[in-house]
């Protein structure tokens, strides 16, 4: 990420235009995130304890441990990797370092904390619907402020970069 330590998205156009269609690519992710889970469920926790324990009025089965053991492997290591770009982004930009931890541990923990979610709702209690309806839109919420942060902190880089090169 020398790209930002070194003040380059004011010199390098290009690689800013790269990195800004990557957030677009980004918040296509975050919108069809939100989309799956609506689809799915909805911010109540009877649906989200009917998707998770199944339900007899809807002819669904609960969700198997093998099932929701291959979803957490992959979003484990793809939300990881989601969040570790977007912080390390995020932590390059000129906004407060207390706002950005704010926000990276906000988003490291709902991330953890969305797909631990189903979990303890299928195997603990019911009760953790509600944990994991927070824990989503908590998630959303983060996912959605480090993508403007960093959009932003681009686009006034292009700005002046734009304005510099017309001087």
């Amino acid at each position: 990420m020398r790209y930002f330590v070194t003040g380059e998205q004011h010199r390098k156009a290009l690689l800013n235009a790269l990195v800004l269609m990557f957030l677009g690519y980004i918040v296509l992710l975050w919108v069809s995130n939100g989309l799956m889970f609506f689809h799915r469920m909805d911010l109540t926790p009877q649906s989200v304890i009917d998707y998770y324990l199944g339900s007899e009025a809807l002819f669904t089965q609960p969700k198997s441990y093998e099932g929701m053991l291959e979803v957490l492997h992959f979003h484990l290591f793809s939300m990881g990797i989601l969040v570790l770009t977007l912080t390390h982004l995020m932590l390059m930009t000129q906004f407060s370092t207390t706002l950005k931890i704010i926000l990276s541990v906000t988003t490291y923990v709902s991330a953890l904390a969305d797909e631990l979610g189903g979990w303890l709702v299928r195997f603990v209690h019911p009760l953790f619907a509600w944990f994991k309806v927070g824990a989503f839109v908590m998630l959303e919420l983060s996912l959605a402020s480090l993508l403007v942060i960093v959009i932003i902190s681009l686009l006034r880089a292009r700005k002046t970069l734009h304005t510099s090169t017309t001087n």
